[in-house]
């Protein structure tokens, strides 16, 4: 009699599941502890797991040890957080006081984000209609009766800030520090206008040994006019040179266009510097004196200084508001070696940018289906924008994705620009997906975690990127994104370079 072909079938399916059992109950459980341990290992590689706690900002200043920040550095301080000497931020009885003003900031970041546009446009020959204001810088200098304060030049939140002194003897002013722009300033006494109300003692050159005023005539006063939008003016009676500068938000200052000795460090000093003694200052410059520009036109820091630090420097912005960071002059801060290098771009010539050529953005471990000519309207990295502005195409695959690698958190509503928000309260370690983006020369940047999520409250994280409202205007790298990385700007060698662990 024939075998039903059923039997050695169901021989075969008894022989699977005995075999099965036999891995799940024997000494084989191994195997598939093993199998689990390499899926959590692919999902930890492609995904930052940190406390919740340290996304949040702190309540004290977790300063860096003696000794640790670099000779001759400057030590990078946000404004609104605990190690803020300024007294700017909110404070109230209780021990977690600091508040950062979210809105504010984002709002801000907005208008920074439209100056740049503007100027960017501008150079491109591209020409936007803008009503030019007139801001009567008379009162007490002596000049011309008005000088057109053009809107466009930029300011923003101005988080960061760093001391230096000026003057014979030294004065410490904190002074915002920027990367989008050049001419120098402080408020001087006798605010011959107007001053708002800054934290430390206003400069008084009259008290200097070593203050001077720049001439009408001199071809340093010429060169006001690239670096602030306008032409100076002219003092009646002294022929000094009058700067004004306006910012994007109808901020401005004004005042005596001046040399005067700068000091960085106790060996770090540049006599003869070319800077702004603002007689007339009003706006949203917090408790800051001024502001510090380390842009790429002739009057900026970096230009001034290339025959001491080789127009190098570099800088650390912490992790959080209540860390410090760094600001280094020169190119003996960095160890080459575990820098990344991509050339500076044909965007930034003859601005005070820093352009760099984006080719892509990968997320957990995947590239993004974007091509690089989706960034061929240019980008720039800048230290006074907050949110990084990408274009449409290339915004919209990574929020996705972003949105995909996140799907386990309940979302939360959105802030201002940011459109993808989590609540995070419920967990005490969060897994991020993993963010690297991409520039010429092959340079693979891996963000922090912290410069990929905006964190307004635990109940309220974001993902810190922003869509342009179209594909014309240029990619904007802002400095959440920075976060972390030690970004070194060498000038003369026309690049731009990043290193990782660069502060906490």
């Amino acid at each position: 009699m024939a075998s039903s072909p059923s039997n050695p079938l169901l021989f075969a399916f008894l022989s699977l599941v005995f075999f099965f059992f036999f891995f799940v109950f024997s000494e084989n459980k191994s195997f598939v502890s093993a199998i689990r341990e390499e899926v959590s290992e692919l999902q930890f590689t492609h995904h930052h797991h940190v406390p919740l706690t340290s996304l949040l900002p702190s309540s004290s200043c977790n300063s860096p040890p003696l000794g640790s920040i670099r000779k001759g550095s400057l030590q990078v301080v946000h404004k609104h957080g605990p190690c803020s000497t300024l007294k700017h931020h909110t404070s109230s009885s209780s021990s977690s006081s600091f508040i950062i003003p979210h809105s504010e900031i984002l709002k801000q970041d907005e208008a920074r984000v439209s100056s740049i546009h503007s100027t960017l446009s501008k150079s491109h020959g591209h020409h936007h209609h803008h009503h030019d204001e007139e801001v009567d810088i008379s009162k007490g200098l002596g000049g011309q009766d008005k000088l057109p304060a053009k809107s466009g030049s930029l300011l923003g939140t101005g988080n960061y800030f760093v001391t230096v002194a000026l003057g014979s003897p030294k004065r410490e002013l904190s002074l915002i520090f920027d990367t989008g722009s050049d001419l120098t300033w402080t408020q001087c006494r006798p605010c011959a206008s107007s001053c708002y109300s800054q934290k430390e003692p206003i400069f008084d050159p009259s008290l200097s040994s070593s203050y001077s005023n720049i001439s009408c005539s001199s071809s340093q006063c010429s060169q006001l006019s690239s670096s602030t939008g306008n032409d100076p003016a002219c003092s009646k009676s002294t022929r000094a040179c009058i700067y004004g500068i306006q910012y994007g938000d109808s901020s401005f200052s004004i005042g005596y266009f001046a040399k005067e000795k700068l000091t960085i460090s106790s060996t770090d000093v540049v006599e003869d510097f070319l800077f702004g003694c603002g007689q007339n200052n009003q706006g949203l410059f917090g408790s800051t004196a001024g502001l510090l520009g380390l842009g790429r036109r002739p009057i900026s820091f970096v230009e001034q200084t290339a025959h001491k630090y080789n127009k190098v420097f570099s800088y650390c912005l912490p992790s959080r508001a209540s860390a410090v960071g760094y600001l280094t002059f020169g190119g003996g801060g960095y160890s080459s070696g575990n820098v990344k290098f991509t050339p500076l771009s044909s965007i930034s010539q003859g601005s005070s940018f820093y352009g760099l050529d984006f080719t892509g953005i990968s997320i957990a471990g995947v590239k993004l289906p974007v091509s690089a000519s989706t960034f061929s309207s240019g980008t720039i990295i800048d230290s006074g924008t907050v949110i990084t502005r990408l274009p449409p195409a290339a915004y919209g695959p990574l929020r996705d994705a972003f949105r995909k690698g996140m799907s386990k958190y309940p979302k939360a509503a959105p802030v201002s620009i940011l459109d993808t928000c989590y609540d995070l309260s419920k967990y005490k370690i969060v897994a991020v997906p993993k963010v690297t983006l991409s520039f010429a020369g092959g340079v693979n940047v891996e963000l922090d975690a912290r410069g990929i999520l905006y964190v307004v409250r635990e109940t309220q994280v974001c993902l810190a990127f922003s869509p342009n409202r179209d594909s014309s205007i240029a990619t904007i790298i802002g400095n959440v994104q920075q976060k972390t990385l030690e970004i070194v700007y060498d000038v003369g060698a026309g690049k731009v370079g990043f290193r990782p662990g660069g502060c906490i």
